[in-house]
């Protein structure tokens, strides 16, 4: 090591004060352990945000061309630059995190960075970081703001990202379970924290049942939440008068006492309101007042403060009547499925090595481009608990890797007879049907199907041999 053969050789105080050392940069130990913690503290201190190469020169206190050469490994740094790095981020310098570099551990270090790259960021349109911990964590759930894996669906994020700038805009997100609602999310709420905006995000899943059936509660319970994600004290026997009635007072303490407190505007992000569709009365309560706000925030600068997404999955369309959508205004998001090069480009973040054009057409032929069977079917591949084959034919078999997921859809397929003869139908045709259009729009909603001009064909393989054996088998 380095530190010996110093200790070794001689050298008088005048050389020891002008000529620095330098030849030594970190193991793949060293890069590890200083990347996680610069990460670590991205999240704590930073909101999760990356540093620049200049925040980070200002952090560690040393120059941008000494950061370059540390993270190029093309040249050695001296011990003390080591230091200033390691302590920079509460961390001791080991012995194990350096050594003299050399052909050998050069190619070492390089192999490590190739698969776990930290790189300052310098485009403030980037918002993820890099965790190494969770690189290769089961997918289930939304992904995380530092995970690698987040795939962009142009011109999505660029779109959202856009229109929550703009005063008093409502955006709606809503899709089938599983195909990257919370996560777009997620990165939208991160976009909105580095414009300086106070955030707000109320899962309504996390709203008592005794709330859905009194509009009153359901309304308090919703203003209290928004002023304790925003540090205000929520004052709510004091600021609400049941006697304007729930609606209003509701409205009023949003305006009056919320958004005026408000220098910034207020992104407040509704997630699962799909809830509320098994309560007709407050999903029609409750969505009206919504549309009112939006339309105060036409002439009222408070109200513009207000930036609302509302994020809903569709499968609870079919117990609504199509005549009456729960919320059609403000700009509509649809997430589409991966496109091949997209499913190519999540394949190299698992560092698979598929050749071009196939391992992902084999894959695709089966789930198509769902984000949530792709990311699935990758995680068992990259984790080598399957060979592509071995996945192919077990899902064909008996679900395979994706039998919770077939059977959630089963059980929410079986509540509506009607839809399982018409899918019965679909399913055994060789080629498409022509269908009813509410069946369409239902089926649809519940991502079991999709479209092809004027063709209506099962979603994927998947289902179509899936959902044939077990209609067969429910028929016998």
């Amino acid at each position: 090591m380095y530190a010996k053969n110093f200790a070794t050789k001689p050298m008088n105080l005048q050389e020891h004060k002008t000529k620095r050392r330098r030849g030594v940069v970190l193991t793949s130990t060293g890069i590890q352990r200083l990347q996680e913690a610069i990460i670590s503290w991205e999240v704590i201190k930073n909101q999760g945000y990356r540093l620049t190469l200049e925040e980070l020169s200002r952090q560690i206190n040393i120059s941008t061309k000494t950061l370059t050469r540390l993270w190029s490994l093309s040249k050695g740094v001296d011990q003390k630059t080591l230091k200033l790095c390691f302590s920079a981020f509460n961390l001791k310098l080991r012995e194990e995190d350096y050594t003299v570099l050399n052909g050998e551990n050069k190619t070492e270090a390089l192999d490590f960075l190739s698969k776990y790259s930290y790189t300052p960021k310098d485009n403030s349109s980037q918002f993820s970081t890099y965790k190494i911990e969770n690189y290769w964590s089961y997918p289930d759930g939304p992904i995380a703001l530092d995970s690698p894996l987040y795939i962009d669906r142009p011109p999505i994020e660029e779109v959202v990202y856009r229109e929550i700038t703009r005063p008093g805009c409502v955006i709606r997100i809503r899709a089938p379970r599983q195909m990257g609602k919370s996560s777009l999310v997620l990165r939208l709420l991160a976009f909105a924290n580095r414009k300086r905006y106070r955030t707000v995000n109320v899962n309504c899943y996390q709203i008592d049942d005794h709330c859905l059936t009194d509009l009153n509660k359901l309304l308090r319970c919703l203003c209290w939440k928004i002023a304790q994600q925003l540090d205000i004290e929520p004052n709510l026997d004091n600021e609400w008068d049941e006697e304007i009635g729930y609606k209003l007072s509701c409205s009023f303490y949003l305006q009056k006492y919320i958004l005026q407190q408000s220098d910034s505007p207020i992104v407040l992000v509704l997630s699962d309101v799909d809830r509320f569709f098994d309560y007709p009365h407050i999903t029609q309560e409750f969505f009206a007042l919504l549309r009112s706000w939006c339309e105060e925030a036409r002439q009222n600068q408070n109200w513009q403060k207000l930036r609302l997404v509302v994020v809903y999955s569709t499968e609870q369309y079919i117990s609504l009547d199509i005549n009456r959508s729960p919320f059609n205004i403000g700009l509509p998001i649809r997430l589409n499925e991966f496109t091949q090069t997209q499913v190519e480009d999540l394949a190299r973040k698992y560092e698979l090595d598929w050749s071009p054009d196939q391992e992902s057409a084999q894959l695709m032929s089966l789930v198509g481009g769902h984000p949530a069977l792709i990311q699935l079917a990758l995680y068992h591949l990259a984790s080598c608990t399957l060979t592509l084959q071995d996945l192919i034919r077990e899902a064909i078999a008996n679900g395979g890797i994706y039998r919770h997921h077939l059977w959630r859809h089963w059980i929410k397929l079986q509540s509506n007879p009607h839809l399982v003869k018409t899918y019965t139908e679909l399913v055994t045709q060789p080629g498409s049907l022509t269908l009813d259009p509410v069946d369409a729009y239902k089926l649809e909603s519940l991502g079991l199907i999709c479209f092809e001009g004027d063709r209506i064909l099962p979603r994927c393989e998947l289902y179509r041999t899936y959902f044939k054996k077990q209609l067969y088998t429910t028929m016998v």
